[in-house]
């Protein structure tokens, strides 16, 4: 026993610098024939090579099958891959008519297999297992596998819900030098693209947008090493949070708007404001759950929600601001020069209420209740002065009557209180008016102000998320 192991490892130490130039010898056309020859082999002691100096070629491709997951806060990627490999085992070759076969699958382990790994891997590969690979007559070995891969990913989710990820996935050996393996690419990348889009089993939140392939090498200090990346992009369908989050939140941002249109005078415009906001921030601790967690950047989509609910409180100090101008504009002075003209005159043009022009002309109306007041109490005061002179110039004919004298200048005194009192409410109510209109052109122009600035914010919001659509490697 002892002399048949030691010929055949002597066989083998004269056989392997040889690189077993001489084809393999069948006794029949059966597996058992071929199996015999090819357990004089090495199998999996030493690369395949004819001389230690030669490079081994591998040649990888990969299909995507599958995109299980993206864990925005571990910043990792999990997909399922199915990777091809192929490398040739020097000087080894066989007749297909004399062993009946142009290929044989074989245990793995009886093979020298590259050790060929993700550098990108997170965690342990929990995929089945392939037992098999493939040995051509020509020496040519075929292994397929599939592989559950757990990466690592820089992932960019500044445009949620609309961003792109691009994922890497490099192959190299992990502990050949480039000099002993050398990684070439199988397929390109609009190959393996058409083929993983035709396999792809996963229709869930992420779809695959593009994949590229760029052979490269990694220098370290200890040697050069043979790589080959796989850039995986992927884009976020962006279906269930436009409804969910953007189309509720624009609704209640419509409400604030349009609640500008209600009048001060007969709607409390206050109450209907405060209402929207508890309702944005009941909103906003419900979608909480639907945004991914990090805590590096702030989401583009988060700037909006905040962007939002800070308008909705603009408008309610707005709103706080013109109701106690035109609530309490009685208590105030008359506005002054300045104010009234730049407010009344340029600011009115601005938002589109023309100025009322002045006139001198005095206008008496028996409608109003105030001004015939102010006539009747005129008329009844040049009566009485006119009486008081009549009797004034009969005095040397009839002896004077004092008590009907100081009861007329009672009645004078008591009128021309009542007057210079109407005269102060009128002037009141002019205050009023001016303060009221006054008001009502600052609310029209912070009411353009505000829907120029949501305008604006939305614009750069929709652009940002539009150029998020093209990826950089």
């Amino acid at each position: 026993m002892t002399n048949i192991k030691t010929a055949g490892l002597m066989f083998i130490c004269f056989a392997l610098p040889r690189g077993f130039e001489a084809a393999l010898n069948c006794k029949s056309p059966s597996p058992e024939a071929l199996s015999n020859a090819l357990n004089l082999l090495p199998k999996n002691l030493v690369r395949p090579v004819k001389r230690f100096s030669d490079t081994l070629n591998v040649t990888i491709r990969i299909t995507l099958v599958g995109i299980l997951g993206v864990d925005e806060k571990a910043q990792s990627l999990t997909t399922f891959i199915w990777q091809f490999l192929e490398w040739d085992i020097a000087g080894l070759n066989w007749d297909e008519e004399e062993c009946g076969t142009k290929k044989v699958s074989v245990p793995r382990e009886k093979f020298w297999i590259p050790d060929i790994y993700i550098s990108e891997f997170m965690d342990e590969d929990k995929s089945p297992k392939a037992p098999y690979v493939y040995l051509l007559n020509t020496g040519h070995v075929y292994d397929s596998r599939p592989i559950r891969v757990v990466s690592s990913c820089r992932l960019g989710i500044y445009t949620f819900p609309f961003d792109v990820q691009n994922c890497s996935l490099t192959f190299e050996s992990y502990l050949h030098y480039a000099s002993d393996i050398t990684m070439i690419q199988g397929a390109t990348a609009a190959k393996i693209l058409k083929e993983s889009r035709k396999v792809i089993q996963t229709n869930g939140e992420w779809e695959l947008a593009d994949i590229e392939v760029v052979p490269s090498t990694l220098k370290l200090d200890e040697g050069t090493f043979s790589q080959m990346a796989y850039y995986i992009i992927l884009r976020r369908r962006p279906i269930l949070y436009v409804v969910n989050l953007l189309v509720p939140s624009c609704f209640l941002l419509t409400l604030d708007i349009f609640s500008f249109l209600l009048p001060l005078q007969s709607v409390d415009r206050c109450s209907f404001k405060m209402t929207l906001i508890l309702g944005y921030m009941v909103f906003l601790l419900m979608m909480t759950d639907l945004l991914p967690v990090t805590g590096e950047i702030i989401l583009v989509i988060n700037v909006f929600f905040s962007i939002s609910l800070a308008l909705m409180v603009a408008s309610l100090l707005e709103t706080i601001f013109i109701s106690n101008i035109q609530s309490s504009s009685s208590q105030y002075n008359m506005a002054p020069n300045w104010l009234s003209i730049f407010v009344l005159r340029y600011l009115a043009v601005l938002v589109c209420i023309p100025p009322k022009k002045k006139s001198n002309r005095v206008t008496v109306s028996l409608v109003s209740p105030d001004k015939g007041m102010i006539i009747l109490l005129f008329i009844t005061s040049v009566i009485s002065t006119k009486e008081l002179q009549g009797k004034s110039d009969n005095t040397s004919e009839k002896p004077p009557q004092e008590p009907a004298l100081d009861e007329l200048r009672k009645i004078r005194n008591d009128l021309a209180a009542i007057r210079l009192q109407m005269e102060r409410r009128l002037e009141g109510t002019k205050n009023s008016k001016e303060w009221y209109m006054i008001g009502i052109v600052i609310d029209r122009l912070l009411f353009g102000m505000y829907i120029v600035f949501i305008s604006v914010s939305c614009v750069i919001i929709l652009c940002i998320w539009s150029m998020s659509n093209s990826y950089v490697r």
